[in-house]
């Protein structure tokens, strides 16, 4: 945990690593996933990299892994997953997955292949049985003669004019969305000397592409002459029918309806002999195919790591650059030495200096995943800089709290948050792929403590479902009050509301032991109150919460050694801030500890008070709250404004007075380095051996960046206007705790006043009140979760969110980093 609450420390380290053990020793980098690569070769192509016959290769090999997965996944069947921990293979295996691979996939397509042209001759056997069993008859007469009679016959007696012609037959089957076309063509086309009849098939036949079931409509077409016959058979091409040949006799076409059924049982044998070895082949893709999907993807992995190293001048060995953290160097280092001890030659590691901002590394577990995700959704905070995710673990909850207090409401989001941490080893509940689950599957622990804080400020505003709960006696009296005020029955039936005077001895027995007293929610004065003590709750909670994000500020500026933002901005700012809203909350607060029941009438104002602060003027109907308030508040008036000159010019006035003097330092360095050249000529062997450390390395005495005063002074123009006017923007902003309390506090009320008390108050019978509150009961369940939780927990959520993002981490949080994203199979192996 001690990285949570600044970055580790990260180093940039060079690897040296032997050509012959390159490959092992970035495959257990990754197993590890210790390292983030730098590319050295960003100004070589992609294509023309070492390694990049090798990426090719893996990548092919995804394409067949692609093909197999499909083949399984068209068969109906599942992939396992692959075993955890499966090692990247060395690259001779390679080779042998790739035959092994191919071999599979071309047997499969075979086998696949054989399959369909078996279903798609079995399906031609089913429809042409259906042809012939369907029960077409030829027809003995046409419909069109030479003579204008319609009832001349077909086959004219013997040596009469057509005793030469001879009736054929067409039959086939078609798709049946296309039978009324090819009919109404077939008429137009041959002018009628045809008859057509066309059935439907009693069964349903087998798609042989797609497998399901479909109906085909059979034809029978009668015809004579050979043009016509020419068009009859350029039609059904078009229409894609299936013909098939069809005898006159009776007797020839049972024949054929036979033998058509004999080839049709010996082809399904066949059929089925195919599907059995072709499960048996699937069987093997089952089996192999996940591991070799993991292997691939890791050895395709580790080959493009390896081409963001650059080969060394001799071409012994490999040059990468990574960040790594510092506690994982002696780790980084045995991991080199085991993988690289088989080459005989180990890899080297040592840090070497960079000017580049290392990246952030922040580790994190289940508990603290979801907090940290809510701060890195701002920004990912610079390398060292102090972590918000720690604080927020407590102050996200609250704040979400002090707006969604109610301890039914926060009961159910607790309980609803503590099944899924129950269950959250539960492969079920890991793998579910529902987006809306998943968001909240993540942020389980988030629930958890938003609903726990729920139910506690739900006990300090005593509210469950809206009602008011007397868990301890209240400390109001209204006995006491009607014995000693008189109460008559006549001044009962005349006063409708009655009002309990705390000066009056015995009415007032003490505060509460927690949270509100129960009385107040009978009393009509209720919401005044409760505006009161929220509004000014909000306005404490708001300063409070930005003065620690000032604080941490304070860590910053000592780690980064920026000394002089300690006096010239921390200090004007915490003076401006709490010189004017801390002000504003000691008045709050004196007040409540000032005044009693009794002096409540001639409390003053705090509002009034603190706008005179501003106007440097009194108030003669409101007296001020403490002696010498008016020179107090006039004097942190004028420090505040002075503050603003301070905060405006001294970050800039300072960084340009210490650039002159780095300048005035840089012009004498030249005469230094001119006397020592007198002495002795450096050895030039110490930097020729340091040649391959180097290359493609950061140097460390870079020039620095050319101080412009106009910049500098415009990005302190913009932070001082931002903070200054943000202090009472701010501050204002943490109204919305108030408000959104408010709101859900009145919308629960509302809830329960038109449902459940609509629903208690219907029916006189027991039996007849208890049917009536089920559906009741349900439709205010129903509307408890959805717009209570939901709804409005949604919306106090985004509250809360902003509240963290714009008032509180802007004041010492940039969030200008940039996540350590290390090499690691992780991804992989899922």
């Amino acid at each position: 945990m001690g990285s949570m609450f600044r970055s580790e420390e990260v180093a940039l380290v060079q690897l040296f690593l032997p050509t012959a053990a390159a490959y092992t020793c970035v495959s257990q980098l990754g197993e590890l996933g210790l390292v983030e690569f730098r590319d050295l070769n960003a100004s070589v192509s992609a294509f023309q990299r070492r390694f990049v016959v090798d990426v090719r290769r893996c990548e092919e090999l995804e394409k067949t892994f692609t093909f197999l997965q499909e083949e399984v996944r068209r068969a109906g069947l599942m992939l396992p997953l692959p075993e955890a921990g499966l090692p990247a293979p060395p690259p001779r295996d390679l080779l042998r997955i790739q035959e092994e691979t191919d071999r599979l996939a071309q047997e499969l397509r075979d086998v696949r292949g054989n399959q369909q042209a078996l279903r798609a001759q079995w399906h031609q056997l089913q429809l042409h049985s259906a042809v012939l069993g369907q029960g077409h008859s030829p027809p003995s007469v046409a419909t069109h003669t030479d003579g204008p009679s319609e009832r001349t016959p077909l086959l004219q007696a013997p040596g009469g004019p057509h005793q030469d012609l001879r009736v054929n037959f067409v039959a086939g089957a078609v798709e049946p969305h296309k039978a009324a076309a090819l009919e109404r063509l077939l008429w137009r086309a041959c002018r009628g000397f045809l008859i057509a009849s066309f059935r439907e098939t009693e069964q349903q036949l087998e798609d042989p592409v797609t497998g399901e079931p479909a109906t085909w409509m059979t034809f029978l077409i009668s015809y004579w002459g050979g043009q016509i016959g020419q068009k009859i058979r350029k039609i059904t091409d078009c229409f894609h029918c299936h013909v098939f040949p069809f005898a006159e006799e009776e007797a020839a076409r049972h024949a054929a309806l036979q033998q058509l059924q004999q080839q049709s049982q010996e082809l399904q044998e066949v059929l089925g002999e195919t599907e059995r070895f072709l499960s048996q082949v699937l069987g093997r893709v089952q089996r192999l195919l996940p591991p070799w999907q993991v292997q691939i993807r890791k050895m395709k992995a580790v080959y493009l790591a390896l081409n963001q190293c650059s080969v060394s001048s001799t071409h012994k060995c490999l040059i990468a650059e990574a960040w790594c953290a510092t506690r994982d160097l002696p780790t980084l280092q045995q991991a080199l030495q085991d993988s690289s001890s088989e080459a005989g030659v180990s890899a080297v590691v040592h840090c070497i200096p960079c000017r580049d901002m290392p990246p952030t590394l922040i580790r994190t577990n289940r508990f603290t995943a979801s907090f940290q995700g809510i701060v890195d959704a701002y920004g990912v905070g610079r390398y060292q800089e102090v972590n918000p995710a720690p604080y927020t673990i407590i102050t996200f909850p609250f704040l979400f709290a002090v707006m969604f207090g109610d301890v039914g409401h926060g009961l159910l989001m607790f309980l609803f948050a503590l099944a899924m941490v129950l269950a959250e080893n539960q492969p079920a509940v890991k793998s579910a792929q529902n987006e809306i689950w998943r968001t909240f599957f993540g942020g389980r622990y988030l629930l958890l403590l938003m609903g726990l804080f729920s139910v506690y400020t739900g006990f300090i505003y005593n509210e469950c479902f809206s009602r008011a709960t007397a868990i301890f006696p209240s400390g109001w009296s209204v006995a006491a009050m009607a014995n000693q005020s008189g109460w008559s029955d006549a001044f009962l039936a005349q006063h409708q509301l009655l009002a309990l005077d705390p000066n009056v001895t015995g009415v007032f027995l003490g505060p509460y032991p927690f949270g509100i007293d129960p009385v107040w929610s009978l009393a009509v004065n209720h919401l005044s109150f409760l505006n009161s003590f929220k509004m000014k709750m909000s306005i404490i909670l708001g300063v409070t919460h930005m003065t620690f994000g000032v604080v941490l500020g304070v860590f910053n500026h000592v780690h980064f050694g920026q000394w002089h933002r300690l006096l010239l901005e921390t200090l004007p700012e915490l003076v401006f801030l709490l010189g004017l809203f801390g002000y504003l909350v000691f008045l709050v607060v004196y007040k409540w500890l000032s005044f009693t029941a009794a002096s409540a009438a001639t409390a003053p104002s705090i509002l009034i008070h603190f706008i005179n602060m501003f106007l440097f003027s009194r108030s003669r109907t409101n007296k001020p709250l403490f002696q010498g308030q008016e020179v107090v508040q006039s004097t942190l008036v004028v420090l505040a404004l002075a503050t603003v000159p301070v905060l405006l010019l001294g970050t800039p006035l300072f960084l340009r007075r210490r650039h002159q003097r780095r300048q005035s330092s840089r012009r004498r360095q030249p005469l230094d380095e001119d006397k020592a050249g007198l002495l002795g000529q450096p050895d030039v062997s110490v930097a020729s051996q340091n040649c391959d450390e180097e290359k493609a390395g950061c140097l460390g005495d870079q020039e620095e960046e050319e101080f412009v005063l106009s910049e500098v002074f415009m990005h302190q123009a913009i932070h001082t206007i931002e903070f200054c006017l943000g202090c009472i923007s701010n501050t204002a902003s943490y109204l919305r705790l108030w408000a959104l309390s408010l709101a859900h506090a009145q919308l629960s009320e509302v809830l329960w006043a038109m449902v459940m008390r609509v629903g208690l108050g219907l029916g006189g019978k027991m039996g007849v009140e208890a049917l009536v509150l089920v559906p009741v009961f349900a439709a205010f369940a129903v509307m408890t979760v959805a717009i209570l939780l939901v709804m409005e927990g949604l919306s106090a959520f985004l509250h809360a969110l902003r509240l963290h993002w714009v008032e509180f981490q802007n004041k010492f949080y940039s969030g200008s980093g940039y996540k350590l994203s290390p090499f690691t199979f992780a991804v992989e192996d899922e």
